[in-house]
């Protein structure tokens, strides 16, 4: 069964999934998106009595949060149960880019110039992590979701600023990549 859950799945089963998942919430009316999660939580611990953004029936987002505490727990089986220690496998033409820029090759999922406990704690690594941390809470505010709210959720929904919200994730991952990344590093 291990064998079955680990191997490479195609591009088309997830796609299905996803679109068989879309069809079952447009159904009974519920949308999709992880950041609407951060506000179900806070009204459900009584700060809309004081704020009126947080005043609304948390327990209609209930699916929601199960739904987060599921991702979390299945994160939390695939990597103690199921990843395999080898490196991650990548192209080494990414590989040949990312030493350019001070990256060794993966051995993991995250590059441990940014991830590891060291990296966290230095000056530089904690203002990477603590403004991107903020840019992306911000920033999903702002667009009235999150990337899997507007790209899965809104795009099937039909939604013109769930679609202007994608294009700007686009482009600002693009601007990321190429201009603002190779300065940082």
């Amino acid at each position: 069964m291990r064998e079955i859950i680990t191997q490479t799945w195609s591009w088309w089963f997830s796609g299905t999934m996803i679109a068989g998942i879309m069809f079952f919430l447009l159904y009974f009316g519920k949308s999709f998106g992880f950041s609407s999660n951060l506000r179900t939580i806070c009204a459900a611990s009584g700060l809309g009595q004081s704020v009126k953004f947080f005043d609304f029936n948390w327990k209609s987002q209930i699916w929601n949060i199960v739904f987060l505490v599921g991702a979390i727990l299945g994160g939390f089986i695939a990597k103690e149960f199921l990843s395999t220690d080898g490196p991650v496998q990548i192209s080494q033409a990414t590989i040949s880019d990312l030493g350019e820029l001070g990256f060794a090759a993966p051995v993991s999922l995250q590059p441990t110039e940014l991830f590891s406990l060291e990296s966290a704690f230095s000056f530089k690594g904690f203002l990477i992590l603590a403004l991107g941390g903020l840019m992306v809470g911000f920033g999903s505010r702002y667009a009235g979701g999150c990337t899997s709210g507007h790209a899965i959720s809104g795009l099937s929904d039909l939604q013109m600023p769930s679609l202007i919200a994608v294009v700007g994730f686009f482009i600002g991952g693009l601007v990321m990549t190429f201009l603002i990344f190779p300065l940082i590093f």
